[in-house]
């Protein structure tokens, strides 16, 4: 499986992921944070862990066009999409039609909303070039282990054959848990919740 899609991580110091999930370090300590389009670091550290799926907008954008949006930039449009919410201190979101209207009317990419799919099923719905945003649980990270639940982390998935799934994760906390992981379609299911874009 051969791959050339960008790779970016949620949080700018993608060295530094293992030690934000472990909160053995803040996002207030990211000495790359700026890097970000964060109006303050305060807004960055608040939101970084919440933007998963604005890293896979920004990876699939810079494919598609050549063009690296800072994530910042895509989440402020993401909100005036309605692709976020705030509920008091609870950030909803992302929200996944309100992100396919922003893909089409802001960059022309046509996508939808999938629900009810089988791992299983992933190989046929995305063709070489097209892309799959599923909904994973984080742990996916550590494939050793098994996950809590289903769901509440989106990865981008940039290829697949028959009996595996090639894919960034935005908060892998490793080089190897990040970019271009393979895995196969059995070990993907034990993560994946049945729901995603397809970007097409």
């Amino acid at each position: 499986m051969i791959n050339a899609v960008p790779y970016y991580s949620q949080w700018e110091s993608r060295q530094r992921v293992i030690d934000f999930i472990s909160n053995t370090q803040s996002a207030l300590d990211d000495p790359l944070w700026a890097g970000s389009g964060a109006a303050c670091v305060e807004d960055y550290a608040t939101w970084a862990r919440h933007i998963c799926g604005m890293a896979c907008l920004k990876m699939l954008l810079a494919c598609r066009t050549g063009r690296v949006h800072p994530t910042f930039q895509l989440l402020e449009l993401a909100k005036q999409y309605g692709a976020y919410v705030l509920e008091g201190d609870d950030i909803k979101g992302m929200i996944y039609a309100a992100a396919t209207e922003m893909l089409k009317h802001e960059f022309g990419v046509e996508s939808q909303v999938v629900t009810d799919l089988q791992a299983h099923d992933i190989p046929s719905v995305i063709s070489p070039g097209q892309f799959f945003i599923a909904s994973v649980h984080p742990t996916i990270r550590w494939p050793d282990r098994e996950p809590p639940k289903k769901g509440g982390h989106l990865v981008l998935v940039t290829a697949a054959t028959a009996d595996r799934v090639m894919f960034h994760n935005s908060s892998g906390d490793t080089p190897a848990s990040q970019e271009n992981v393979v895995m196969g379609l059995r070990d993907f299911g034990r993560y994946f919740a049945g729901r995603g874009i397809w970007v097409r």
